[in-house]
This record gives structure tokens, sequence and C-alpha cells, in this order.
């Protein structure tokens, strides 16, 4: 029985992953294993290890890391505490692959450990580009400690591939998130409003805003600018959920909760919709606003526009819902505008997502079944100054 090692940090993430997970724990051949770790075991994030166990899922093993604060030298020290938990939970489980997914610093933290312990590593989403955040160095960090690599598109793959990584172990396989998408089942819109205690109407917007961590201290300038911008949509309801645990985090949700607390009768703040009710809530906005993946990924399969603010997913490849936005007042004033036209809302509904491929949790559970773990660990560089990609 091959034992295959998840771990996840993040909501976000676990939604992704959660249509993995269940065929991995389905499958005779395999065993699961999960490690929790850094928001899912944090009361301010809402303590979302809790929706993975409601699924059915046993957590293995709980990694600490987080500390309480949101600044650049906590967040260095939470690394370290992970290294250091992940050490004890690989030395314990002694997994024949860890498959992780994304840019996170607590997936860093894992693969490192990973490396020293001998461990292959499956990659989910790497090759990808997001400039304005140091999520784009982490990325191609864990591409390189990595043995197997599942790209969301084709030009990510090639990436992959330019990284020096062999091409029969890099496997276009579109996004997984997609894969949930078609595959779930969505709460109506009048369960979905009665889970969040709120009237989403005929207006709503779904905001997700993230610090960029490349840049130095223009969280609160920037929060500051969209809050602005949306106030001035006095007739649209609005839905927040809130940033993950990135440095300066703490500023956008103080900002955003002040927000709310001077507009309750039109806007919500979400710690954690949660994988169902925030797909669920994309059947029911009219656009989403912010500087997330998702936006770029996700949302674009619900036929809505995306407002991408700022430099922190620079570089992503994009489809025709999404539209790029300085993080300046009026800037954000004029593309909401702009978003919300009849024209554009009506070009979105009929466009094409470079994100989506059929099967992907399928096709990525089939590579890692068919390939020797034992025999992949040494890995040869591949130099493509002797041949094409």
């Amino acid at each position: 029985m091959k034992k295959i090692c998840i771990v996840t940090g993040s909501r976000a993430e676990y939604g992704l992953l959660s249509s993995l997970m269940k065929l991995i724990q389905i499958d005779t051949e395999l065993t699961l294993q999960i490690i929790a770790t850094n928001m899912h075991l944090s009361p301010e994030f809402g303590y979302t290890y809790k929706e993975i166990e409601k699924d059915g899922f046993r957590i293995d093993k709980k990694v600490d890391m987080l500390i309480s604060s949101d600044t650049e030298i906590a967040t260095v020290k939470s690394v370290g505490l992970a290294l250091i938990g992940f050490a004890d939970a690989f030395n314990e489980l002694k997994p024949d692959l860890l498959l992780v997914l994304g840019d996170r610093s607590e997936i860093l933290a894992a693969v490192s450990a990973a490396l020293i312990f001998k461990i292959p590593v499956a990659h989910i989403h790497g090759g990808e580009i997001t400039e304005g955040a140091y999520d784009d160095a982490i990325r191609h960090s864990i591409t390189k400690m990595s043995h197997l690599h599942f790209a969301s598109t084709e030009e990510y793959r090639n990436r992959i591939i330019q990284l020096g990584e062999e091409p029969n172990r890099v496997f276009n396989v579109g996004a997984i998130g997609i894969d949930n998408i078609r595959n779930q089942k969505l709460l109506s819109k009048a369960k979905l409003e009665e889970s969040i205690g709120f009237k989403l109407g005929k207006n709503c917007i779904l905001v997700t805003f993230h610090p960029v961590t490349l840049e130095k201290n223009t969280s609160e300038a920037q929060i500051k600018n969209l809050l602005i911008a949306l106030d001035s949509f006095s007739d649209q309801r609005i839905v927040f959920t809130m940033p993950n645990s990135d440095t300066d985090g703490s500023i956008i949700r103080q900002l955003i909760n002040e927000f709310v607390e001077n507009n309750q009768e039109r806007s919500l703040a979400v710690t954690s919709l949660g994988n169902i009710r925030y797909l669920s809530i994309l059947q029911f906005v009219i656009a989403v606003i912010g500087n997330s993946s998702s936006g770029i990924i996700e949302v674009p399969c619900f036929g809505i526009p995306s407002l991408n603010i700022g430099s922190r997913q620079r570089g992503r490849i994009k489809g025709l819902t999404v539209m790029d936005c300085d993080p300046e007042e009026v800037k954000i004033k004029e593309k909401i505008r702009e978003i919300l036209t009849p024209e554009f809302r009506k070009a979105c509904r009929n466009n094409i997502n470079p994100y989506e491929k059929t099967n992907t949790a399928e096709n990525i559970l089939s590579v890692i079944k068919k390939t020797d773990l034992k025999n992949i660990i040494q890995k040869r560089f591949h130099n493509l100054k002797y041949e094409k990609l």
C-alpha cells in the first residue's frame, strides 16, 4: 500500500485538494495521510481543521506553527517552527509520497523537510507566475525539490521544464479547483443565505483581498482605496472573505471589519466560507473583486467578471473575464463600473477558461499510481540548450 501524505495549511488549499483526497481515501491500493497546519489550527482563522474532519477525513498529524503576529519576523519564525513539526510528523508517518499544492510558506517548510527525509514530492500548480508576492519564489523552489509535477496549463508545464525538470515527469492536467466546480453539488441560494445569515439580493459582489508580500507596507493604503471605492457603489451588497495569514494581513482584517460595522445593512465579513459555500456563492454574485488566484482560475467558470487589483497576481495567465486594475481609488472605481456594464457581463458568460481540462483529480491519481516511487528521488537536470520544448 502506497502511503500518500497530503499537507494542507489553509481553507482555500484544502478546498482545491478535497476531491483528490476522496479519491485517494477510497482507493484500495493507497493509504491517505493528512497533515493539517498553519491557518487550519488557528482560532483567528476559524479552526478550519474541523471542516476536514467534518468531511469524513482523519487528520494524522497537526503541525502547529502560527505565531500570533503577522510581522516579517513572526512569519520567518513560523516557518522554522513548521520545519521542526514536519520533521517529527514525517519521522512518525513515513509516507511514500508527499502531495502538496501551491506556494505558501508552510508548504515550503514541508517540502524542505521531505527533501532531507528523501520522501518523493508531487507538486500541483507549479510553473505559475505571481510577481507581486514572495509566493513566486517559493513556488519555483518547491518545483526544484519535487519529483512529479501537475501543471494547470501547457505554458506552465513548459516553464517547469525550463526550470530543468524532466518532461516525462511534468503533466498538464488543468486546474484541480475546476474539477470541484464540475463535480460537486452546490447550495441553493436560500440554503446559502441561511448558512451565512445574509441576503445576497440581485446585486452582490464578493471581495477577497490579500497582502502583496513583495511590497513594503502597502496593505493599509491598498485596502483603504478599495473600501473607499466600494463605498461609492451603495446599491451593491458585498460579502468579504478574510485574508490569509501572510505578513500584514491583520490590518486588512481590521479595516474590513470597520467597513462592515459601518455598513451592516449591505455587507458581511466571513472568516471562512469553506469550499462548498465559496463555490456556491459564485453562482449568485455579479462580480468578484480583489487579488486572489481564485478570481483568475475558478471564478471564470461561473461566467462572471473578476477585477484583479494590484501586482499580487501579475504574470498569471488570465482569460477574458478578468480585468486588471492599479490599486488606486479612482482606478478601482472606474474599473468596477466597467466590469458591471451589461456588455462586459454578457461577454463573460461566453468565455473560455484557459485552466479547464476534464478529470483533473483522476488524471493526477492515475500518474501517482503508475509511478515507481522508489526510483524517482535522484533527478537529472533537463537542459534546454540541446533541444526545443
